[in-house]
């Protein structure tokens, strides 16, 4: 009898569960659909050709037409978007590290990392085309420098974000530097570094599709540039949506690690 007692309390607990799911996703589902049915009424009603602005059924169609173009161009720009973000906030995160730990590397070098975040990166993409060529060094490249700066900026807070109490108390306890930075530094500045991440997650798509327009026959850009030349408004749409659709997925993924890696929050991290 106490079995089914407890499995009898569990049942409604799960339902009750699944229903607030529902309930907290309802109202984006809902946008989501009266956006779609206010963009299909809006071209039907208007009589708007296909080629200026395609109503949901076409780009559906779109999908479905050109799915294997869609998925062939997909590969590449993940690829892109994936080293860029790994290797960009790598970057970051050495620098910012150094930086904390001599003042004298940070007045030296952090001008010239503001300065170099001031220069579009559509200017820098045929810069880097030239040197490196049209293979994946300078698409990566790209999508590296618009993951970059964020990171560097947050990441340096974030390993400031210590407590001058905190750090009196670990020289109290005779605590290294390598001590002080593991369990202390690096863990106030976990908050503010997936903070950049999720930026950065977004923006390395942007980079990598950036750089795929300067040159390249293969990616979503050129599919984006190929669409546009030749008036394809249905294929241009799909192709914005699938760009859209990975920098989602990318951001989620972060957002995933971080619940799982972080139990916290920094009152200044948002």
């Amino acid at each position: 009898m106490s079995v089914v007692s407890q499995d009898s309390n569990v049942r409604p607990a799960g339902l009750f569960e699944f229903a607030e799911r529902v309930r907290y996703r309802l109202p984006v589902v809902a946008a989501v659909v009266g956006l779609l049915a206010a963009w299909q009424f809006i071209v039907w009603f208007f009589s708007i050709p296909t080629y200026m602005a395609p109503s949901p059924i076409d780009v559906v169609g779109a999908f479905r037409s050109n799915g294997w173009m869609l998925f062939s161009n997909f590969w590449p720009t993940l690829y892109e978007a994936l080293l860029g973000f790994i290797f960009g906030n790598a970057v970051a995160i050495l620098l910012a590290v150094w930086f904390v730990h001599s003042r004298l590397a940070e007045r030296a070098f952090y001008p010239i990392a503001v300065f170099i975040n001031t220069i579009p990166i559509i200017a820098v993409a045929p810069i880097l085309v030239l040197i490196f060529g049209n293979g994946l060094a300078p698409k990566i490249i790209i999508a590296a420098l618009i993951c970059f700066f964020p990171t560097l900026v947050n990441m340096v807070r974030g390993l400031k974000a210590v407590s001058p109490a905190t750090l009196d108390l670990m020289r109290i306890l005779s605590a290294s530097n390598g001590e002080v930075f593991w369990k202390v530094r690096l863990q106030s500045s976990l908050p503010f570094l997936f903070a950049a991440l999720k930026i950065a997650s977004t923006t390395c798509v942007i980079g990598a599709i950036v750089a795929e327009w300067i040159g390249s026959n293969f990616g979503l850009g050129a599919l984006i540039i190929e669409a546009t030349y030749n008036f394809r408004a249905p294929l241009l749409y799909a192709t914005v949506f699938t760009a859209a659709l990975l920098a989602v997925t990318l951001f989620s993924l972060v957002s995933f690690a971080e619940a799982r890696l972080i139990h916290w929050k920094t009152p200044d991290a948002h």
